[in-house]
């Protein structure tokens, strides 16, 4: 990867992020009803959730970047 092209969340890496925790920054950054919340073997933490009345994926990465997918 060249320096210009960014990666983009969720970023693998060791996550020290709680369940709790995911969930509250999940929550915060304007999900309700997260379920399903497990860590994958790339330490992001994934499941589902609701925002604006639609079931969507979300993901949280070791840096605390919350993505829709």
């Amino acid at each position: 990867m060249t320096s210009n092209q960014a990666e983009k969340p969720p970023l693998t890496g060791a996550n020290s992020f709680t369940e709790a925790q995911a969930r509250e920054r999940i929550a915060d950054a304007g999900f309700q009803e997260v379920k399903g919340l497990k860590k994958d073997d790339k330490g992001v933490w994934r499941g589902q959730a609701m925002k604006s009345g639609q079931s969507v994926e979300v993901a949280l990465d070791f840096r605390g970047n919350v993505v829709q997918q």
